[in-house]
């Protein structure tokens, strides 16, 4: 009897290593640099989709009716080749030393500093002499306003970016930093060019040279991808379990970010997850989305919930994915105040199996894929880990950052979730 036991518990072990090491896998595969920081710089998105689209096959997970993809458009703003800035001749890395607004258009050619102080630019007749003296100022280069953001309060810091982005349409901008910096996408360019540089790169005076290449891309063709379960006896309620593949693609053709915490790693959580369901058919039909366009504005998952391909009064819950590579701290569960009964239900399966640190409740808010679904009135929770690996929006997420430490345990979690839904 206790050799039987042993050996259960050395397969149950066995199997969760296995699968463990393939959502690794995919995760790393979704980091590496073929994939192009999954964005719109030479259609990273797209390459990404593709592998996707395998992996539901390796796992014999169909399509929803005839194609696994769910096509959509959306305006980019992307900058495909060169990303250069020196400084007095020195030049710095992007990603590392300096980062674009990525509403920015590019430029090449060199830019005078000319640096405002808070207390100028805060006095409204001060700023409307310098703007107005550095338009008349006549040179063959031209001038960019520099304002010094790593000698004043945070307060003053949102002061002066309320002005430096209305400044930004009439002329290039650079802010001094002294902290991480954070990327998104742009959808439209909006500025002229517009610069965060680190002080210890920068002494406020000189001279800048920008070699930068922009493309505004009108129409640009992503995808979602949709896999899918049906259950094992015919229902007409789902569980969507989804999670955003994009990222922020690449700042030059030398720079890319991996996105690996946000979210490889809460996309490859959907496979794990679907092969549980495909070796264990629920009672409700299961679908796993993997949405494109979050990064650009929730824009993958906005298009779905206004072009369902289910009705979304046949959802029966919808579990959004993101930032599941460490978990140390536990999770928090967005709409956990939204959804009551359900976020008890998270915390009673936590509790009797003894799997997270702890799970945290939220309340509503639009910063993830889940909110369209909440808007439209399906219940959804949308679930992110916490720990130490602090890294976000930027290049250091990378997949030698992340832990993994809780991903088996929220699998655990999510399925016997599923399992009590069942039985109401």
């Amino acid at each position: 009897m206790h050799k039987t036991l042993a050996i259960a518990v050395f397969l149950v072990g066995a199997q969760a290593f296995s699968q463990l090491e393939e959502a690794k896998r995919i995760t790393e595969t979704l980091c590496s640099p073929e994939f192009h920081g999954r964005g719109y710089v030479k259609k990273g998105d797209s390459v990404a989709a593709e592998f996707l689209k395998t992996e539901f096959q390796k796992l014999e997970v169909d399509s929803y009716k005839d194609s696994y993809f769910q096509h959509f458009n959306l305006d980019v703003n992307t900058f495909p080749k060169e990303m250069e800035v020196f400084y007095e001749g020195n030049q710095l890395k992007p990603g590392y030393d300096f980062s674009i607004n990525p509403s920015s258009v590019g430029r090449k050619g060199n830019l005078i500093l000319h640096e405002v102080t808070a207390k100028e630019a805060l006095n409204l007749d001060t700023i409307r002499s310098i703007v107005t003296r550095v338009l008349q100022t006549e040179s063959e280069e031209d001038v960019a306003l520099l304002f010094d953001m790593t000698i004043v309060s945070s307060d003053t810091v949102k002061l002066l970016r309320e002005l430096t982005y209305k400044l930004a349409f009439y002329f290039p901008i650079v802010e001094v930093v002294n902290d991480k910096f954070t990327w998104s996408v742009g959808r439209e360019e909006r500025f002229f060019p517009y610069l965060k540089i680190q002080e210890f790169k920068i002494n406020k005076k000189g001279v800048l040279f920008l070699n930068i290449d922009s493309e505004l891309v009108k129409n640009y063709e992503s995808q979602n991808v949709i896999g899918y379960i049906p259950a094992k006896k015919k229902c007409a309620k789902t569980i969507l379990f989804t999670a955003h593949y994009d990222h922020l693609g690449r700042m030059g053709k030398d720079t890319y970010f991996p996105g690996a915490n946000d979210n490889a790693s809460g996309t490859a959580m959907l496979f794990s997850i679907a092969k549980y369901f495909k070796e264990n058919p629920s009672e409700f039909n299961i679908m796993f989305i993997a949405f494109a366009g979050e990064e650009a504005g929730l824009v993958g998952s906005k298009y779905f919930v206004e072009h369902p391909i289910v009705k979304l009064k046949k959802i029966k819950f919808v579990i959004n994915l993101d930032i599941m590579g460490s978990g140390e701290a536990g999770v928090t569960v967005v709409n956990g105040s939204l959804f009551e009964k359900e976020f008890l239900i998270l915390q009673e399966i936590n509790a009797s199996k003894a799997l997270l640190k702890e799970v945290k409740k939220r309340g509503p808010a639009a910063n993830s894929d889940h909110y369209w679904f909440t808007e439209k009135g399906v219940p959804a929770f949308f679930i992110y880990t916490r720990g130490p690996n602090k890294h976000y929006h930027d290049v250091f997420d990378n997949y030698e950052a992340l832990s993994f430490l809780e991903f088996q345990d929220i699998i655990t979690l999510l399925i016997e979730f599923v399992h009590e839904l069942e039985k109401k």
